[in-house]
C-alpha cells in the first residue's frame, strides 16, 4: 500500500494504462524483455526511436502499428496539445527496424484515452473509452484503407423508390460521414419511413464502406421487432435479393452477438445487461423508458450507472450505431452505454427536444416536420374532437360513511366497505386512486353519439348499421384498461371481439391481438396503456381517444403520430368497409391531453374524517389521543390483508422489523386497560410491598401507559409514513358508484375549427390563383354562360393538379373543413370528381352553401321537368321521359353531354340517336343543349 502512496503521477497512470491495455486483449512487455512471440498483439514499454524512447509501441504479429503516448491523469484536458509529440513518435524510425510511419496512435492517462488513425482524409482525433484490440488493428492494417476513407468513396444514391425527404436526410447524412462528425440527427416526421431510411443507408454502408457491423439500437423489444421486419422487407434497388438474404441481421435476445451478424437490433437495456455481465430483467424490455418501472429503478440508484470494459463486446464492436426514437431519455441515463463505443452515431426522431440537439452537437442533417409530410401527402392531417364531463374536470368527494366497493388494482377482487374518511378526489385522481363508472361510460356513450354524427356520420351501410372506425384508446393504468373496454362493450352493445386489450400484461399474445386490430375486421377498438403508444404502425387508425393525459411533448406527438400513417384505398377498405379513403385522423380528447402542459367488535375507527397520512403524521409528531391511535390501528389492520409479501419484507426495513399486526397491536395496547394494568403490575412487583403506597402506583401506572405510548409512537417516522401511505395508494381505488357523471362539453376543438377555415381558405385562394390557367376554373369564375360545356376531362384535370402540388386540399378534407364550420345539410358525394365539383361552385360563389352537385343535378332536372308540363299535361311519353333520365344521370356522372354521346353505353343499346331522334324528332338537338344548361346552373 505504501509503495502505491509513494508512486509518482506518472507511473501511476503507466499502471492505469498496463490495466486497460491488458483488458484489451494486449501483452505489455519492458523494453528489456521484450517477446513478440508472446502473443498477437505486444505493447513495449519506452521502446527507443531516433527522436527518443516512445512511451509504449504497439506490435501487431510482430510488426509495429502504432503508439501511445502516456501522460498523468490531470493533463487529461491537455491530451490534444501533445497530438504533434505523439504523431513525431509515429513518424520515427524504431530501432531495429526500417519501419514506415505508425498510422495508429494514442494518448492517454489511463482514465481518458484519445486515437487518430492517421490513415484518415483529414486524420482527427478522437475520445476513446479504452485501446482497441490487437486483433481489430490486423483487420484494419489488412484491409488498408480506413473506413472514414471508404465513406469519402460512397457512389452517387440512386433515389428510385425513395420519397424527397429520404434521399435529403441520406444524402446530407453521408455528407456529415465524409466530414467525419461522430454524431448525426435525423430529424423526421412519424410515418414518414425513418427505418425505411435507415435501412437504405446502412445497405450502402455494407456494401459500399465495406462497414463491419451496424448496431441498430431500439429502446422497447415490439420496437426492436418492428424493425427486423422492416429489414426482412426491404429490397435494394440494385439487387434482387432482399436485405436479409444478403447481409445478416440478428435480434438479441441473449448476451449472444453473433461473430459473423452485419446488423444487430437491441435495446439499450439489453446492450447495458450485456455491457455489465447481467441477466436482463424480462420487462425492461416491453415498456420505453418514459412509463418503464425498470428504468425508474435505475434511476433510483444513488450512483450512475457504471459501464466497464468488456472483453466480449469491445469498443470496436460497431462501426455506426442507429439509435431509433433517440428523443427519449436513454441517452441521458445511458449516455455512457452509447460514449463506450468508438463508432458513428446516428440519431432517429420524429420529436427532438434540445437535449437531443446538445447530444447530436448540433449536427441536424436533415429536418422534415409533421406538417411538411401532410403537405407533400406523406401522412394525413388530423383534427381534435373534445369532450369533457363535469367529473372529468371537477373531481369530485366520496363521502365518509357511504357503502362502495374497494378494489385491489392487481387482483381486481372487490370488498365492500363503509368508508371512514371523506376522499377528495382531483381529475388526476380519476382511474388510479378512484374509478368512476359514470366518468367512463359518458366519455364512451358521448363518444358513440359524436361518430355518427359529426366525426365520420357517412359510416352507416345500406342496412342503417354503423361501423365504427378503427380506433384506439390510451388508458392510464392496466386496470384502467379493462373499464374501458367492459364499458365499451356494454355500451356499443358489442362482443368480446370488438374491443380489446393490447398491453403487454394480457393473456392473449399481444402480437396476435395487434396483427388482428391492424390486418382484419376485427377488433374495432384497441385499448393499450404503452405497447402501442409509440413507434408501432396501425394504418387503418382514424380515431385516437385520449383517457389518459401525457406531461411529455415528445411522448404526446409520438402518441399522436399512431394515426398519421397514410394506407390505400383498397388496404383501408379490407378492414373498415364503409370507408373510401384516409384523408384525416382525429383525436378525440377526453381528458384535455391537447390542452395540459402532460367492522371489528371493538369500535376501533374514532377519526372516521382524518386521512391516514394525517393520523400518521400527528402520532409521529407527538400526538397522544386514544382516537389516534385506534383510528390508525384499523386502517393497519385493513392494509395488512391487502399488501404483497415482497411490500411486506420492504416494510420491515422502514419499521425496525416491525410488520403491521405489530404495529396495530402496540397502538391499541397504547390505550388498553388491561395491557396498561399487567404493565403496571410488572413495574409494581419490583417495588417492595412495604414501599407500595398509592401514589407510587399511580406513577408506575402512568409510566406504564407512556411507555406503551412511546413504543408504539416510536416506530413511526416520515419515511415509514410515506411508504404506508403509497402502499396504500398503490393497492386500491375506491369505486365511486354513486356520483353520476355528465358531459358538459362536446364538439370540435378550436384548434380543428381554425384550422378548418385556414383549409376554406387556401382552397379558396388556390381556386382563384389558378383560374386563368386551369379551363374549367375559368369558366367557374369568368364565364358562367359556359358551365354547360365543363367536361368530365377538365374535372380530372383539376383534381390531378390539386393532388400534385396540394394533397392537403384532397376534396374529402376540404368537405369535412366546410362541415366543420358551416351547416352542411347533405353528406358528402360518394364520388371525389362530384365532390370537387361542388365544392368548385361553393367557393367561386355558385352556390351559397355547400351541397352535393349530383343533388343539384337531380332538383335541377326535378324543376325543369315540373315547368315542362306546366299547362301542358305530360308533355313527354313514357319513352321520351326514360330517355330524359338517361341524359340526366349521363350528365350526372359526365357533367355534360355531346351529340357523339349517344353512340356509347348506354344509349347505344336503347336505338342510339336514330332512337332519340325519333322519339324527339328536330328538338332533339335544342333538348340536349337545354338540358347541358339547365342541369348545371
Amino acid at each position: 500500500m505504501s509503495a502505491k502512496l509513494n508512486q509518482n503521477p506518472e507511473q501511476i497512470a503507466r499502471d492505469k494504462i498496463d490495466t486497460t491495455l491488458t483488458d484489451a486483449g494486449w501483452i505489455v512487455q519492458s523494453k528489456h524483455k521484450v517477446d513478440l512471440w508472446a502473443g498477437s498483439g505486444v505493447a513495449v514499454r519506452e521502446y527507443q526511436t531516433d527522436v527518443g524512447p516512445a512511451d509504449y509501441v504497439l506490435f501487431v504479429d510482430r510488426k509495429p502499428a502504432g503508439i501511445i503516448e502516456a501522460k498523468r491523469e490531470e493533463e487529461g484536458h491537455r491530451l490534444t496539445v501533445v497530438e504533434d509529440q505523439s504523431k513525431g513518435y509515429a513518424e520515427a524510425t524504431l530501432k531495429y527496424l526500417n519501419n514506415d510511419p505508425l498510422p495508429f496512435v494514442y494518448e492517454s492517462t489511463g482514465v481518458v484515452t484519445r486515437f487518430t488513425d492517421y490513415r484518415d482524409p483529414k486524420p482527427r482525433g478522437r475520445n476513446v473509452f479504452s485501446f482497441h484490440r490487437p486483433e481489430t488493428i490486423r483487420e484494419w492494417l489488412k484491409k488498408g484503407k480506413s473506413l472514414r476513407t471508404a465513406l469519402n468513396g460512397l457512389p452517387s444514391l440512386d433515389t428510385t423508390g425513395l420519397r424527397r425527404a429520404q434521399v435529403k436526410a441520406i444524402e446530407k447524412l453521408e455528407d456529415s460521414f465524409r466530414n467525419n462528425r461522430p454524431r448525426a440527427l435525423i430529424q423526421m416526421a412519424t410515418g414518414a419511413g425513418k427505418t425505411f431510411t435507415a435501412a437504405t443507408f446502412i445497405y450502402r454502408l455494407l456494401k459500399f464502406a465495406d462497414a463491419k457491423r451496424v448496431l441498430f439500437l431500439v429502446d422497447t423489444k415490439n420496437l426492436g421487432e418492428q424493425a427486423e421486419q422492416e429489414f426482412m422487407t426491404f429490397q435494394p434497388v440494385d439487387d434482387n435479393r432482399k436485405f436479409t438474404e444478403l447481409y445478416t441481421v440478428q435480434r438479441l435476445a441473449s448476451s449472444y452477438i453473433s461473430s459473423d451478424s452485419q446488423v444487430c437490433i437491441s435495446t439499450i437495456q439489453r446492450l447495458y445487461s450485456i455491457l455489465k455481465g447481467e441477466e436482463l430483467d424480462e420487462t425492461a424490455e416491453e415498456s420505453n423508458p418514459n412509463e418503464s418501472t425498470w428504468m425508474q429503478k435505475q434511476l433510483g440508484k444513488r450512483k450512475a450507472v457504471p459501464v466497464e470494459y468488456s472483453e466480449k463486446v469491445p469498443i470496436e464492436k460497431f462501426d455506426f450505431i442507429v439509435i431509433d426514437e433517440c428523443h427519449r431519455s436513454i441517452y441521458n441515463l445511458w449516455k455512457q452505454v452509447l460514449d463506450y463505443f468508438d463508432a458513428f452515431l446516428v440519431g432517429l426522431t420524429a420529436t427532438p427536444d434540445k437535449r437531443t440537439f446538445g447530444f447530436f452537437n448540433e449536427n441536424v442533417v436533415s429536418q422534415y416536420t409533421y406538417e411538411q409530410s401532410v403537405t407533400d401527402g406523406v401522412n394525413v392531417p388530423y383534427d381534435v374532437y373534445s369532450i369533457e364531463t363535469d367529473i372529468s374536470n371537477k373531481g369530485e368527494v366520496v363521502q365518509a360513511g357511504w357503502f362502495v366497493d374497494r378494489r385491489d388494482k392487481l387482483t381486481r377482487e372487490k370488498r365492500w366497505q363503509q368508508e371512514d374518511e371523506d376522499t377528495e378526489y382531483s381529475k388526476n385522481d380519476l382511474d388510479r386512486k378512484v374509478v368512476n363508472p359514470s366518468q367512463i361510460r359518458n366519455i364512451i356513450r358521448e363518444y358513440k353519439r359524436a361518430l355518427q354524427t359529426e366525426i365520420f356520420p357517412k359510416r352507416f351501410n345500406e342496412n342503417g348499421e354503423y361501423e365504427v372506425p378503427k380506433t384506439l384508446v390510451f388508458a392510464k393504468t392496466d386496470s384502467h384498461a379493462d373499464d374501458i373496454i367492459r364499458i365499451i362493450r356494454e355500451e356499443f352493445n358489442e362482443g368480446n371481439d370488438f374491443c380489446k386489450k393490447v398491453t403487454y400484461r394480457i393473456d392473449e399474445d399481444p402480437k396476435s391481438v395487434l396483427n388482428r386490430f391492424r390486418n382484419s375486421y376485427y377488433p374495432r377498438i384497441a385499448v393499450t396503456v404503452d405497447m402501442i403508444a409509440t413507434g408501432t404502425d396501425v394504418k387503418p387508425l382514424e380515431v385516437l381517444l385520449f383517457m389518459r393525459d401525457v406531461k411529455s411533448t415528445n411522448y404526446f406527438e409520438q402518441m399522436k403520430g399512431r394515426g398519421t400513417r397514410t394506407i390505400d384505398n383498397d388496404k383501408l377498405m379490407q378492414v373498415t368497409r364503409m370507408a373510401n379513403t384516409k384523408t384525416h385522423f382525429v383525436i378525440v380528447d377526453a381528458i384535455g391531453a391537447t390542452r395540459s402542459k402532460k367492522t371489528d367488535s371493538r369500535p376501533l375507527e374514532r377519526k372516521p374524517s382524518v386521512k391516514m397520512k394525517d393520523l400518521l403524521g400527528a402520532i409521529t409528531m407527538g400526538v397522544e389521543e386514544e382516537d389516534l391511535f385506534l383510528s390508525l390501528s384499523n386502517r393497519l389492520i385493513r392494509l395488512e390483508k391487502q399488501i404483497t409479501p415482497k411490500e411486506k419484507e420492504k416494510l420491515l426495513e422502514h419499521s425496525g422489523g416491525k410488520n403491521l399486526k405489530q404495529m396495530a397491536k402496540e397502538l391499541i395496547n397504547a390505550f388498553d386497560p388491561d395491557t396498561i394494568k399487567e404493565r403496571t403490575q410488572e413495574k409494581i412487583s419490583q417495588t417492595p410491598i412495604e414501599e407500595r403506597t398509592p401514589s407510587k402506583e399511580e406513577g408506575a401506572r402512568k409510566e406504564a401507559h407512556q411507555e406503551l405510548i412511546r413504543e408504539a409512537a416510536s416506530t413511526f417516522n416520515g419515511e415509514l409514513n410515506e411508504y404506508l401511505e403509497n402502499v396504500r395508494q398503490e393497492h386500491e381505488q375506491i369505486i365511486d358508484h354513486i356520483n353520476i357523471d355528465s358531459v358538459v362539453n362536446s364538439g370540435w376543438d378550436h384548434f380543428t375549427i381554425d384550422k378548418a377555415k385556414e383549409t376554406v381558405h387556401d382552397f379558396s385562394e388556390y381556386l382563384k390563383a389558378h383560374k386563368d390557367e386551369i379551363r374549367a376554373l375559368s369558366i367557374f369564375y369568368n364565364q358562367p354562360y359556359q358551365r354547360r360545356d365543363i367536361t368530365f376531362k377538365m374535372i380530372k384535370e383539376v383534381m390531378e393538379k390539386i393532388r400534385l402540388e396540394k394533397p392537403k386540399l384532397a376534396p374529402d378534407y376540404v368537405w369535412n373543413a366546410y362541415a366543420t364550420i358551416e351547416k352542411v345539410k347533405s353528406n358528402q358525394p360518394k364520388d371525389e370528381l362530384t365532390a370537387l365539383v361542388s365544392l368548385i361552385r361553393r367557393a367561386c360563389g355558385i352556390d351559397k352553401q355547400l351541397k352535393p352537385f349530383d343533388k343539384t343535378i337531380n332538383e335541377n332536372f326535378q324543376d325543369w321537368i315540373f315547368k315542362q308540363n306546366a299547362g301542358k299535361h305530360n308533355r313527354f311519353t313514357p319513352d321520351q321521359m326514360e330517355w330524359l333520365r338517361m341524359i340526366k344521370d349521363h350528365v350526372l356522372s359526365s357533367y355534360h353531354i355531346d351529340m357523339d354521346d349517344l353512340d356509347y353505353t348506354p344509349f347505344d343499346s336503347r336505338g342510339g340517336r336514330g332512337k332519340m331522334y325519333q322519339l324527339f324528332g328536330n328538338e332533339m338537338n335544342d333538348l340536349i343543349d337545354e338540358l347541358n344548361k339547365i342541369l348545371v346552373a
